[in-house]
């Protein structure tokens, strides 16, 4: 009994167990064991304990590269600030004269300082900015030596491809900060010339003198002839006959100026008198008088306007003659014949005469076959 029984037995142990089905395997999941649990939690506590003091430093050092460059920033563009505000006060010199007073206006001032105050804050922003990233970037051990390259590289490109949009921003920025023209200034810049409408750091506007509007890139200026900066100069020509008494023109003159300047808007417009200069020219049958006066800037045209009127009128009332173009005449001196100066006919105009059938060319004669 007891042999039976140990057989069985070991004939159990020796067969194999039936192994599960593929359906059995795939769909039972394998469920972790509470000492894989333990493990994965030691294994990240243990990395934790290894690296925190490394990333607290990393970032402690970011905080401190943010925080430093947002106060530089913050001081710097308050410090451009200051100094904008001192470059748009009026100066305190020019403020007791009326034509210190004149002459700077604080509005262009003001938006002239603005400008400036925005491309200098600009261009501190972005190289502040600019190096904390790049040390940002460093602290995380990013290797920076492609991204400059890479930077090196396009700037040698875009330096080359735009170089004409590098030259007019160069030339916008130097041409607002020396204060060449302004909005409102009547400009000359060679390829057009008229009412500055608006100035960029790229193109400058102007309005021309039939309305049209002129789009000039501030790289191909070459010189700039402002009209509208300091003083302007009006000067008449007054063509008389040669025969006429100076004095006498003087006088009529000087009279046309002293009116002219004591009658508004016209006392506002002239900075100093009209003076008669004397004589220009001198030739045989007339004389040319000049006459000129300080006006305020862009308004030389129309001072030379209403003077050449009013000396019209003042001339006509005393009889002397403004003459030019034409020669003048003499009071009492029939004109020529104009036909004076005509040549006479020439003999040979009529082919009916003998002069003229002499020279006749002859015709050769035709050979007869």
């Amino acid at each position: 009994m007891s042999s039976a029984s140990s057989l069985s037995a070991l004939l159990a142990a020796e067969s194999p167990s039936p192994s599960p089905s593929p359906s059995e395997t795939s769909t039972t999941p394998a469920v972790p064991s509470l000492q894989d649990a333990q493990e994965s939690a030691t294994n990240a506590a243990s990395w934790v304990e290894e690296n925190w003091s490394t990333w607290l430093a990393i970032g402690l050092r970011v905080l401190l590269i943010v925080v430093i460059a947002v106060i530089l920033r913050v001081m710097v563009r308050r410090a451009i600030t200051k100094l904008i505000d001192r470059m748009s006060r009026t100066p305190q010199g020019e403020d007791n004269t009326t034509l210190g007073g004149l002459l700077v206006n604080v509005e262009r001032r003001r938006q002239r300082s603005q400008a400036i105050g925005s491309v200098l804050r600009s261009v501190a922003s972005f190289v502040i900015l600019g190096t904390a990233a790049l040390m940002v970037l460093a602290t995380f051990e990013i290797n920076l030596a492609p991204l400059l390259a890479s930077a090196g590289v396009a700037g040698v490109a875009i330096g080359f491809g735009a170089r004409n949009l590098v030259t007019d921003f160069l030339s916008g920025v130097f041409m607002i900060l020396e204060d060449q023209y302004g909005v409102g200034d009547t400009v000359d810049a060679g390829v057009a010339s008229g009412e500055v409408i608006e100035v960029g750091l790229r193109v400058t506007k102007l309005r021309g003198d039939n309305g049209e509007i002129w789009y000039v890139r501030n790289g191909e200026v070459k010189r700039i002839g402002n009209l509208s900066q300091g003083w302007a100069m009006a000067g008449v020509d007054v063509t008389v006959r040669a025969d006429e008494d100076l004095d006498h023109v003087r006088r009529i003159l000087n009279e046309v100026g002293e009116t002219m300047s004591k009658e508004e808007p016209w006392n506002e417009l002239l900075w100093g008198p009209i003076e008669v200069l004397g004589l220009d020219s001198v030739a045989l049958d007339s004389m040319v008088v000049r006459v000129s006066a300080k006006t305020m800037p862009g308004k030389a045209l129309t001072i030379e306007r209403e003077l050449r009127w009013r000396i019209k009128k003042a001339f006509d009332a005393a009889d002397i003659r403004i003459v030019g173009g034409l020669p003048a005449q003499s009071d009492g001196v029939p004109a020529d014949d104009p036909t004076a100066a005509v040549a006479a006919p020439s003999v040979y105009a009529s082919t009916s005469s003998p002069q003229g059938e002499r020279a006749t060319p002859i015709t050769p004669a035709v050979p007869q076959k």
